[in-house]
């Protein structure tokens, strides 16, 4: 039985504003809801033009109060760039607010460039060399901060999370909230094979970033499944992977949709100027480097491009290839210059046409 979810980098086009990209997305996250979607996460990304996904907890937020019952999270929050105890909670409140939809996806790359990732982490980058080194340690104080209060046979039992400090001789416990009664969902991100690892050591889910393209993904999830100790969050081990797609009625249209991203990822991955997404027509309309175009014919391979019934056949072929609880789609299918800057169709076109081929999905609109 597949479970599809979705990823959202909240694109920017040339003729949107950061709020008119932020509604489109909340529209493609209502129609995920609608349609049976597992969960729907945002990346965290900085000083990018055509990205709008800097601050995951702030549109969890958001995208919680206008949806029913998809779960909403971060894919992920870059973890170096923030203190432990800021993202525990962050995301310890987004799940008191919404019990049981939320969940804390933790990656270990900056998600922008170097200087961008010193200013966000102020004076920390002056005295830390490498401050993706405390990430393992960093992981394990959000989990302990975001423990629940919940003891096995009362609401609020004798089982007190949190971490204890000792500071000048005093000691101290810290928690995210104070009165938690349930705690988000903790994956791990990764393309390689650190993650892979650390998530097996932690007891935590496993997401393998396959939408970068990266090779590795046999070995990474072997790794995982392998070395996996079980925790009290989680029992066996969980994973997903995430893939580039569009869908269209005819291969020629979906390939259309898909080329103000490829372009973006083609100048990002060779040093051209980044700007805000092209639309349809302006995508059509440019004059690609050699190198740029090297570049959009890979990753076209490596994506999910094409016809309702072809998408899913390599969507399942990849579950059942991977052994993955669930894939997570992030529908890349540009916008017509006629669209409306607040709505994105092709987006959600995506979304539509991929469940019409997945009826599995409707489960998850039944009555708990």
């Amino acid at each position: 039985m597949a479970a599809l979810s979705v990823l959202d980098l909240i694109p920017v086009r040339s003729d949107q504003t950061t709020g008119d990209a932020v509604a489109a997305s909340l529209a493609l996250a209502q129609a995920a809801d609608r349609l049976g979607y597992t969960r729907y996460w945002m990346a965290e990304h900085h000083n990018m033009p055509s990205v709008a996904s800097t601050s995951p907890a702030t549109l969890i937020a958001h995208f919680a109060a206008g949806t029913s019952r998809i779960r909403l999270g971060s894919g992920g929050v870059m973890l170096p760039n923030h203190a432990a105890l800021t993202v525990a909670e962050q995301f310890a409140l987004l799940e008191a607010i919404h019990p049981g939809r939320i969940d804390l996806g933790l990656g270990r790359a900056p998600g922008s460039d170097p200087v961008t990732a010193y200013m966000l982490r102020g004076q920390r980058s002056a005295s830390d060399s490498d401050p993706a080194a405390s990430f393992p340690t960093d992981v394990e104080t959000v989990a302990a901060l975001l423990g629940s209060d919940r003891a096995a046979d009362c609401p609020f039992g004798d089982e007190q999370p949190g971490v204890g400090l000792t500071v000048g001789g005093r000691s101290y416990e810290l928690k995210a909230t104070p009165r938690s009664s349930s705690a988000p969902e903790l994956w791990l991100l990764g393309s390689s094979d650190y993650s892979a690892a650390l998530a097996a050591k932690l007891g935590t889910a496993y997401v393998f970033a396959n939408h970068f393209g990266q090779p590795g993904i046999d070995r990474a999830l072997a790794l995982y499944r392998d070395g996996f100790q079980p925790s009290e969050a989680l029992a066996a081990p969980k994973t997903l992977l995430t893939v580039n797609v569009s869908v269209a009625g005819t291969v020629d249209e979906a390939r259309r949709r898909a080329l103000p991203q490829l372009i973006a990822m083609a100048r990002l991955r060779t040093g051209g100027v980044l700007g805000p997404q092209l639309t349809v027509e302006e995508a059509e309309a440019t004059v690609l480097s050699p190198m740029e175009e090297q570049s959009v014919l890979e990753q076209e391979r490596h994506w999910l491009i094409g016809t309702a019934d072809e998408v899913e056949s390599r969507i399942r072929s990849l579950m059942q290839r991977h052994g993955v609880d669930e894939v997570m789609v992030s529908p890349v299918a540009g916008s017509l210059g006629a669209d409306g800057p607040r709505e994105a169709p092709a987006r959600v076109e995506s979304l539509e046409l991929l469940a019409t081929r997945f009826p599995e999905l409707t489960s998850e609109l039944q009555p708990a």
